[in-house]
């Protein structure tokens, strides 16, 4: 029978960071740890907690996962705010945001709360910390970058923030000298087991393909993201349209619509009327890891070409697969991209850039094959789960070693 826990990963990472991971809990046995956040399904945050928390209570803390319920109203609004902290000018209305407040202050107030630390993930919990009997540390885990957003919404959020006892961000590049508690750089990683990322044999991937009516006769580019205007899909149909006048190839935009994110049906429609008498262009936005993780390997060039971005973990998927990527010089995701060494940077909606490295690849497969390679290495030396793991480990046992929190042990 195969190891599932933590050893698991020996063969990937060594020996010894499993346990340099089994030390750092040690002093952590039995610490019970609330992560918050709007939705089991979809997106980076929801992929990474699915083995983060099994992971945490292997090495023996006590992990559990909440899930902010909301409704479609809700949503609505806290896409919005998310736009906003990206960057976009927001006008939010005094009922939009009071609904916001209501809803975090009744989840607040019904969802058990006993645990040593809680960690709220992104915005949508944020307030919630408001409408608590705060006892034990909490730590608000920001996934968006921050470095830009609508001062206005950011003036309305940042009290809540205020309240936290420690935050974490994905770059360093998002710290923000106007947010003065500590803030500590944990970039998100993968699980090299997980359906999205476990290895496929040849057969496996024809077969996937096959069943979404997809093929490998012709060169294929691929984007995998969420159908959100940040994304840049539109983008990517623009960089096809350069890539086919020199390479007969085919493009799949992959995307699923996650339930905290009511924007997905209409950016999907507009994409889809663009990419019309467009020729081997596929949209396909089936929940699917298996599938991913085929186009992804299967995939001559991966793009992802973000206009703002947090991370960005389809990167790192692809380069642990060998596929070379290029992407756009945003977020985080220059921290997977060394540019010319494990993929390509290019500037946002420098369409003819992207084009152009596109095209290079797809012409010198020796180099595709060694941005491929050198990406794979970076990934399982930078951004794979136990990575992750260990860092919060880390953090978990600062926030507990202060003195003014010493009742926790």
């Amino acid at each position: 029978m195969k190891p599932q826990g933590i050893e698991r990963y020996a063969p990937l990472v060594g020996e010894e960071r499993v346990v340099e991971i089994v030390r750092a809990a040690r002093p952590l046995l039995g610490l019970r740890v609330l992560h918050i956040s709007s939705t089991f399904h979809g997106g980076g945050v929801a992929g990474m907690l699915r083995t983060l928390i099994p992971l945490m209570c292997d090495v023996g803390l006590d992990a559990d996962w909440s899930l902010l319920y909301g409704t479609p109203e809700l949503f609505g609004i806290t896409k919005s705010l998310h736009n906003a902290l990206q960057g976009e000018g927001i006008q939010l209305s005094e009922e939009d945001f009071e609904l916001y407040l209501n809803i975090n202050a009744f989840f607040a107030r019904h969802t058990p709360l006993f645990h040593d630390v809680v960690v709220v993930h992104d915005p949508q919990p944020l307030p919630m910390i408001r409408y608590v009997k705060k006892g034990k540390p909490w730590v608000w885990r920001c996934h968006i970058d921050l470095s830009g957003p609508d001062e206005g919404v950011w003036e309305r959020l940042k009290p809540f923030a205020l309240r936290y006892d420690a935050g974490v961000i994905s770059s360093e590049a998002f710290r923000k000298p106007d947010l003065p508690l500590p803030t500590y750089v944990i970039p998100p990683a993968i699980d090299p087991f997980s359906d999205l990322n476990r290895e496929l044999s040849q057969e496996a991937i024809d077969r996937k393909l096959a069943e979404y009516g997809l093929s490998s006769d012709k060169p294929l580019i691929l984007q995998v993201s969420r159908f959100d205007k940040w994304k840049d899909p539109l983008g990517v149909l623009e960089v096809f349209r350069r890539v086919r006048k020199e390479v007969d190839a085919q493009l799949v935009l992959l995307g699923n619509m996650a339930a905290d994110d009511p924007e997905g049906p209409q950016i999907f429609k507009e994409v889809s009327a663009r990419a019309e008498g467009l020729p081997d262009v596929h949209l396909i936005t089936a929940t699917d890891e298996l599938l991913v993780n085929a186009l992804q390997r299967a995939a001559s060039v991966v793009l992802q070409l973000s206009l703002r971005e947090g991370f960005g973990l389809t990167v790192s998927e692809a380069l642990w697969k060998g596929t070379p990527v290029v992407a756009t010089n945003v977020g985080g995701i220059p921290l997977q991209i060394l540019d010319g060494k494990t993929g390509f940077l290019v500037s946002p909606r420098d369409y003819d850039k992207a084009a152009e490295r596109v095209v290079q690849i797809l012409r010198d497969p020796d180099l595709g094959k060694e941005l491929g390679e050198a990406g794979r290495n970076h990934v399982r030396e930078n951004f794979l789960i136990t990575r992750l793991l260990r860092d919060w480990l880390n953090l978990l046992v600062e926030l507990c070693d202060r003195p003014w929190l010493s009742d926790l042990r």
